[in-house]
């Protein structure tokens, strides 16, 4: 069950009391309209920046206020809350600081802030401060503790399973990435009277146990006290992100928030050329040098890993995004005999996976490659202007594909597309812009949503009348098949050339060296597939829907990608409620939330949308045609003309949906519980 809802908090609140100053007008009888937004308090620290991305990437509206900018308006009665038609209103339904006094305890702000939480039930985030009486906690020195809590487990209270953390389960531990760098520090106390903790653990030397997470109820007023410090990249935040927004709104906001993992693998049915563990390079890639007949087998799955695949989908409940090359898969038929086992199987558990238009042959579909230079250009006409694939033969690509799948029942969708290397789409240096034939082809064949790199470009932009979805690559390589290759690999690229390695780590000022090569045998379990299931699930807890992309060769021979994959499943199933799943959407769904999500934060910016509860009812206002995120308790209800209906699909013990608003009205009505 959720706490006390902030509704009844100001019923009550208007009936007993005067609404404070600046209220013009205001009487003891009326019930404010208190507008859907929150205030932020900045002062720079990486606590305020951790809760103020959790606000934006749930498309929750905020206003920002810099303590850092001289020019920052002041903060008064004035500021917080005035009348509209009568009403009072409060402007914002949350504050967060970046503690529980940042404009000093004895200032007119600091006053006017506290009154104007008291008048309307408004709630307040202390973002990180240290334990002490005036946040509700003892001192750590009477019998709490302070210090670094990497690698430490806290656990989610009874109240806060009961309230807002109810969609956690397991416990939480903190991250310890680097053991001789501290990433973490806390304040550890016992909670006085009128602090209910929410996440605690037990204290560190001593006895009984110590809150990190609680809310502080007195003098009228409710803070939410968080005492350790932390960054919007860390586990421990992204877990409990959820809960501290929940509790700022009471549950009731403008935007929605999920939990998604998609998987894309590329190249299915074609096969990936291997590293060259002598030569440090890849045969067939331009910029392989050294010479000499290429040796390595090529990497191709086998019947058997197509049965692996499908029954380790049905174990683990996630569904794989085939991304497939009909093309590639008909000439390595063709080469071998006529028959090909692995096309077989996967077509005869076509219907256990999803399916993605890859084209037919793979090529590279921007401008023509000239390779007789490291790194290649693009080829040029006699005029000097670029050569490009033709629309044509894009088109053909595309269409020979998805044709191909219909004819053996794959359960395809048309608008869907991956391309060679996300080829077509611009790619620096060598080609700055899309291929100009790229958008008709896509329009030709009804591709209303083209992969891109997230890498290099991470933001959905149009190609024409279609759309980007940026994906995230996964540092499982396409060309290794086997744990000793991926582990070379890694260590060419990630150590110094002291240390044998390419020295790319060296000259990269984004990337790091190791300090020492992985062992080859140990390296890709105890380090590597760590390391990346931490990232991907970083995406996961981010809100971020965007797919990841691997290829075929990780589901061949040493199956690199599965470690990865249930690494991430095992943390998040430990982590996450039964009433939190990961959602597992398909292209094209990723592609209308990423759409959806732009035009929503464009609105938002343009002030185009006004949003507001008055007791129990709330009324969001938006331009005709405008997707509306909205999250809200069970049993809220969407007013409509003839009647209301249950708003929104349960999501993480709340409700919550996109949707739109009436048009005779242009508006969102909803009824809380």
């Amino acid at each position: 069950m959720r706490g006390r809802s902030r509704s009844a908090a100001v019923l009550a609140a208007a009936a007993l009391m005067t609404l404070g100053p600046g209220v013009p007008g205001a009487s003891a009888a009326a019930v404010p309209r208190i507008d859907l937004r929150v205030l932020v308090v900045d002062n720079g620290d990486s606590s305020v920046d951790a809760v103020t991305a959790e606000l934006r990437s749930t498309g929750i509206p905020y206003t920002r206020l810099d303590l850092n900018d001289p020019d920052r308006p002041a903060v008064t009665a004035g500021f917080l809350g005035d009348t509209v038609d009568g009403t009072p209103r409060a402007r914002y339904q949350g504050v967060v600081l970046p503690n529980e006094a940042p404009f000093g305890a004895d200032s007119a702000e600091q006053a006017a802030l506290e009154a104007y939480e008291r008048t309307y039930g408004i709630p307040q985030v202390d973002a990180y401060t240290w334990a002490h009486p005036g946040v509700g906690l003892d001192h750590t020195g009477e019998g709490g503790w302070a210090g670094a809590l990497d690698g430490r487990e806290a656990t989610v209270t009874a109240a806060g399973r009961a309230s807002w953390f109810g969609y956690l389960d397991g416990p939480l531990t903190f991250e310890d990435n680097a053991p001789a760098v501290q990433e973490s520090y806390g304040y550890v106390a016992r909670p006085r009277e009128g602090f209910t903790s929410y996440v605690d653990i037990p204290v560190p030397g001593g006895t009984g146990r110590g809150s990190l997470v609680g809310e502080y109820a007195h003098d009228g007023r409710r803070e939410l006290v968080v005492t350790f410090a932390y960054n919007r990249h860390q586990r421990q935040f992204r877990a409990l992100a959820r809960g501290i927004v929940e509790w700022l709104t009471e549950g009731v906001h403008l935007g929605r928030a999920r939990n998604h993992l998609a998987v894309h693998v590329d190249d299915v049915l074609a096969s990936d050329a291997r590293w060259d563990t002598g030569r440090n390079c890849t045969p067939g890639d331009i910029d392989c040098a050294g010479g000499g007949e290429d040796t390595t087998a090529p990497i191709r799955m086998t019947a058997a890993d197509a049965a692996y695949a499908a029954q380790w989908q049905r174990e683990r409940g996630l569904t794989l995004d085939m991304v497939y090359n009909a093309g590639s898969g008909e000439e390595w038929k063709a080469e071998h005999g006529g028959s090909d086992p692995l096309a077989d199987r996967l077509l005869a558990d076509r219907a256990q996976y999803r399916w993605i238009n890859h084209t037919y042959t793979h090529p590279f579909l921007g401008c023509v490659q000239d390779t007789s230079t490291v790194p290649w250009s693009c080829a040029k006409n006699a005029d000097g202007s670029t050569r490009w694939t033709s629309r044509a033969e894009i088109a053909a690509q595309i269409r020979d594909n998805h044709t191909w799948g219909l004819l053996r029942g794959l359960p395809l969708d048309r608008t869907e597309l991956v391309t060679g290397e996300h080829s077509g789409l611009r790619i620096l240096p060598q080609q700055p812009q899309d291929n100009p034939n790229l958008a008709g082809a896509l329009a030709d064949t009804g591709v209303r949503w083209i992969a891109s790199d997230n890498s290099r470009e991470p933001q959905q932009r149009p190609v024409g009348g279609a759309e980007t979805v940026p994906r995230h690559p996964m540092n499982v390589y396409y060309n290794v098949g086997t744990e000793a290759e991926m582990t070379d690999e890694y260590n060419w690229i990630y150590t110094s050339k002291a240390d044998g390695g390419s020295g790319v780590c060296e000259d990269n000022p984004a990337s790091t060296c190791l300090d020492e090569p992985l062992d080859t045998a140990t390296g890709y379990d105890d380090f590597i597939v760590p390391q990346e299931a931490r990232t991907a699930l970083g995406h996961v807890l981010a809100n971020d829907p965007r797919p990841h992309y691997v290829h075929q060769s990780n589901l061949a021979e040493d199956r690199l990608l599965y470690p990865v994959l249930d690494r991430v499943l095992a943390d998040y199933r430990a982590l996450f409620a039964g009433n939190t799943p990961l959602e597992n959407p398909r292209h094209a769904a990723i592609g209308t939330e990423l759409k959806r999500r732009a035009a929503w934060q464009a609105a938002l910016d343009q002030g185009r949308v006004t949003a507001y509860r008055t007791g129990g009812t709330v009324t969001v206002r938006a331009p005709s045609g405008t997707h509306v995120p909205f999250t809200a308790p069970e049993g809220t209800r969407r007013q409509l003309l003839l009647g209301t209906t249950a708003f929104g699909t349960p999501y993480a013990g709340a409700r919550s949906a996109w949707t739109t608003p009436d048009v005779l009205q242009s508006a969102v009505t909803l009824k809380l519980p």
